[in-house]
Formats: structure tokens, sequence, C-alpha cells
């Protein structure tokens, strides 16, 4: 049973303290950013990182991001830093914005799969910055959820599924954002979005003057079996819950609705996840519906994705009917981890 440390209140030093023993130990700590919930090992331990894999049952060629407190730990593992990507960290750290690098030799190869690059940030959160200053080596740490399943964003939804994989949790309530990290390589000098996430492509154009996005994002594009990816979220099957699920979006919201309710209509145990504003429309489909919050408010639907996934599988309905957003803003990452939830089970009308 892992040690459970509370810190919903107030950020104990002592409490972080140990936590951070037990990394340096080679141990694993589950501990909250303000992104999602992590599954943290000491980032320059290849003994230690590969307990996450076995933690996770995640595969080996899925590369991990190490979380860093100050430029001066990049400087470690990292080199040949263009400038470009100067003013994205500068613009974008701390925060929920990881970049793809240079990796230096002392960055083990079990953390990149085997790439020459690793996916690096620097988190805003206050738990993971004490964290990292005080272990004084990078983490690595990937979502805290068993691989394939919904990422944690409180400790309520993962702790019975990790409580006997790791050796400590930290308690620190729900997380702001409620996504993972936007992740990015620079290509030729452009900025590519390999996981969309809160920082958006818009304002990624801003600082850099241009910004591609990587086809796996939205497309139903296949990547084969031995194809390395560059970044985590990109080749297995994410965020899903056990239920068969698919994703219904339209730019006329009557369609949508319309859509989805014949959908239902043609099922038995239907659960419908929507925006609170259009619940009322389902009650005739069905009497389980989830609600994410509102259709004016992306950063709420954003903190609730993965809390109602995990609610799903409580419920274990025959088919989930989930509504999309707009593909706008952080509306693009939402679209990218309900594409992966349903398997690219995908109707835009």
């Amino acid at each position: 049973m892992s040690r459970y440390l509370d810190l919903r209140k107030d950020i104990d030093n002592l409490k972080i303290e140990e936590a951070a023993k037990i990394l340096k130990s080679g141990g694993l700590v589950v501990f909250p950013t303000e992104t999602v919930y992590g599954i943290g090992a000491n980032g320059l331990n290849a003994e230690a990182v590969e307990k996450i894999y076995i933690a996770k049952g995640r595969k080996q060629d899925n590369p991990l991001i190490l979380h860093i407190a100050d430029k001066e730990m990049l400087e470690k593992i990292v080199e040949n830093i263009m400038p470009i990507e100067e003013k994205l960290m500068e613009a974008f750290w701390p925060g929920p914005f990881t970049i793809i690098l240079k990796r230096k030799t002392c960055v083990p190869d079990i953390v990149t799969g085997g790439l020459d690059t690793v996916g690096v940030r620097m988190p805003s959160g206050e738990i993971a910055q004490k964290l990292i200053k005080e272990v004084a080596s990078p983490i690595a740490a990937p979502s805290a959820n068993i691989s394939g399943k919904p990422s944690g964003t409180t400790v309520e939804d993962i702790f019975e599924e990790l409580k006997d994989k790791v050796d400590c949790i930290i308690d620190g309530g729900k997380t702001q954002v409620g996504l993972e990290s936007t992740v990015v390589r620079v290509i030729d000098g452009i900025p590519n979005i390999l996981r969309p996430g809160k920082i958006t492509p818009e304002q990624i154009k801003e600082i850099a003057g241009n910004v591609k996005i990587d086809k796996h994002i939205l497309e139903q594009t296949k990547i084969e079996k031995d194809e390395k990816v560059l970044s985590p979220g990109m080749k297995y099957r994410h965020y899903a819950p056990d239920s068969k699920c698919v994703l219904v979006y339209s730019r006329n919201e009557k369609d949508m609705i319309k859509k989805i309710k014949d959908i239902a209509k043609t099922q038995c145990r239907v659960t419908i996840i929507s925006c609170r504003e259009n619940a009322e429309y389902y009650k005739e489909v069905t009497n389980s519906i989830i609600n994410i919050g509102s259709k004016d408010d992306l950063n709420e639907i954003s903190k609730n994705i993965f809390s109602a996934l995990r609610e799903v599988d409580k419920i274990m309905p025959n088919l989930v009917i989930i509504e999309g957003v707009k593909q706008e803003g952080i509306g693009l990452a939402i679209m990218n981890r309900l594409i992966r939830a349903c398997g690219n089970n995908y109707i835009e009308i």
C-alpha cells in the first residue's frame, strides 16, 4: 500500500521532503501538476524509470517527458537549443508546454524510447515545482493511470488502480487544466504540435509567426507498429473507458443533437456525455447523462473530460455517445482526447 500524503490545504515541506527521498532512492511517486497527475521517477535513473512502465503497463517505445524546475536543470539534459526554441520556452514556461529537444547522453534511452531527443516541461504547479527542486533532478512523469485509461485529475480517480503499484501518492486536489501539456517540436524553424493542450496553436503562432499541426492529432491515421513516435499519446489507444464510445460533432448544434438521439434510440443502456445546456434534450432517450460543463466554457469542459470518462466505467453502459466541441483554441486538445477515447469512432456531420 502506498504512502498517502495530503497536501490539499497546505503544502507541508516535510511531506515534500519525504516524497523526494522516495524518488531519490529509486521509488515511484504520484504527484499533481497543473495539467494532470503524474507517476514520477528520477528521470536520470534508468532502473527507476523502468518501474514507471511496469506500473502503468506502458510500452517502452512510448517516450516520457522530463519535468524540470529551472533553466539550470535544462542545460544538464539537452543541447543545441535553437533561438526559436528559447523563445517558446520563455513564453510558455513554467506552464503546460512540453518541447522536444536534442538530449544529452545523461538522459537514459528508456526515457526517450530510443530517440536522440527528449520532451521537457517546466510545470507551474507549486507542489510539482517544490518536489523537483527537492529531488534536484528532472522527474520523468507520464500521466498517472493504467495505460489506455483516462488520465487522473484527482487522486480519487486513480487511487485504487495505483495504490499497490507506487510507493507514495501526493494528494493536491483537482488539477487546474485537466488535459496533458501541449507537445511541440521545432522542425525547419516551425513549431509542430505533436499533442495539443492548454497552450493553443493560436498562442504558439503569436510567438513563432507560424505553426503546424501533426496529421495524427485529429485524422484517423494509423501509425505503423514499428514506427517511432516523438510524443506520448500518438501511437496507442488512450483515455478510453471500457465501454464502446462514439464521438459526434457538427457545427450545427441541432444536427448534432438529432444525430446523437437517433443513435441512442437504436441501442439499449446508453450513456450520453454532453454539455450542460444540451442535457435536457437527451432525457427522452436515456436517463444516463453526464454533464461536462458549459458549451461556452471549453476550459471547464477540459477539466471534466477525464473524470467523465472514468464515471462511465462505474455505469458500464453498452454504448457511450459523446458530444464534440469546436476545434478552436483548447477545443483542438479536447477533440484530440475524445477521438482517442473513442478509438477513432468519430462522426462529423
